[in-house]
């Protein structure tokens, strides 16, 4: 197999959701994140493939036949299972939404929704998940380091050795995005998803500007590099260029 080709597996998903389109739309979504996806249509299929799969994640739609999203999270927490849910539902009042959350969701998103923001969702929920595994407090501070370039996505701040970096919208989704993950090669078309989704039918050379700008904000030599670099023929990468000179010394 090529290694372009290569899947990443990040986590195992079940999706619940009677919605065939809902259900389809959110599976193609953590598929191209990297996630293995099981989609069932109710309640009860949902409770036996939380049992037989152990999964890292469900997201869950509130009104589904034969049990309800809300039963099922019931069902769960008083089993002792402690993985994470992310709740769907076309109910928003604010009683729903604490029920919800009082029975054990642990985070709740009302019909219609971004794709975008959901996934960003699914990535918050389970690095917290691998924190609480490493032993690492939830609640400590999340922000996104690489090295002196930090980025903090509950602020939507970012700075440099100290310094404030004003970035626009799109910039700070694709740092985001790539802080997330660093060393990790983004492709340009995974960049634009960042940007615009699936759905939208924008130039690749949009990503390039954007690099382009970031590198403008964030590196001391934008003509050469050391954090935002290319690999010519894929795409882009962050890194922290102290670390690297390190394992170069």
């Amino acid at each position: 197999m090529n290694s372009s080709t290569i899947v990443r597996v990040c986590a195992n998903v079940i999706v619940a959701e009677d919605d065939e389109k809902q259900a389809e739309l959110v599976r193609r979504y953590l598929e191209h994140e990297g996630h293995a996806v099981t989609v069932v249509g109710d309640g009860l299929a949902a409770l036996a493939e939380v049992r037989h799969r152990e999964p890292d994640l469900l997201v869950l739609d509130v009104m589904m036949p034969r049990a309800d999203g809300l039963d099922v999270v019931r069902v769960l927490r008083a089993e002792h299972r402690e993985l994470p849910v992310l709740m769907l539902t076309a109910r928003s009042t604010e009683d729903d939404l604490l029920l919800g959350l009082d029975l054990g969701a642990d985070d709740y998103m009302t019909k219609p929704y971004s794709p975008r923001e959901l996934m960003a969702r699914v990535r918050t929920l389970l690095r917290r998940t691998r924190r609480v595994a490493a032993g690492i407090d939830p609640a400590a501070d999340e922000v996104l380091r690489v090295g002196a370039l930090v980025v903090d996505p509950v602020r939507h701040e970012v700075s440099v050795e100290g310094r404030f970096v004003e970035c626009t919208p799109g910039e700070f989704r694709i740092l985001a995005a790539m802080a997330a993950e660093p060393e990790r090669v983004f492709t340009r078309q995974r960049l634009l998803e960042e940007l615009h989704g699936f759905d939208r039918y924008i130039s690749l050379r949009t990503v390039d500007v954007h690099i382009m700008n970031l590198r403008k904000k964030i590196e001391p030599a934008p003509r050469r590099p050391a954090r935002l670099l290319t690999v010519f023929g894929v795409g882009y990468k962050l890194t922290d260029p102290a670390r690297n000179a390190s394992r170069a010394s």
